[in-house]
């Protein structure tokens, strides 16, 4: 099974960027499509983007589409989400996480594996 890393997030202000990454170990990470979601306090897990296995395909939700960037490196086991224009509602802790069987699934219980969330804060 794979293990997954984020890493990337901190403190920004409003209009700025973050590069968020996603580290697999223990696994052939081409085997899984990526996933990224967030949740902010007292709300629930959201999707945020997804990438297929290859990297060919990716998705987006309607919220970062145009602001937020997803891709992978199946050499380097990594995927990474870039997100500019950020917003003070994008604060949240954000995750990534691995699907054996779907590409660009929205629903977070059909993801096996996720990473520990890194915190993404956007405040002036």
């Amino acid at each position: 099974q794979v293990q997954l890393v984020d890493s990337g997030g901190g403190l920004v202000q409003p209009g700025g960027s973050l590069r968020l990454s996603c580290t697999a170990s223990g696994g052939t990470f081409s085997n899984y499509a990526i996933g990224w979601f967030r949740q902010a306090p007292g709300k629930d897990r959201e999707f945020v983007a997804a990438v297929s296995w290859g990297g060919a395909d990716t998705y987006y939700a309607d919220s970062v589409k145009g602001r937020f960037t997803v891709s992978r490196d199946n050499v380097k086991n990594t995927a990474t989400l870039q997100m500019n224009k950020l917003r003070p509602e994008d604060t949240a802790v954000y995750y990534c996480a691995a699907d054996r069987y779907y590409s660009g699934s929205f629903a977070a219980h059909t993801y096996q594996f996720w990473g520990q969330g890194t915190q993404v804060t956007v405040s002036s």
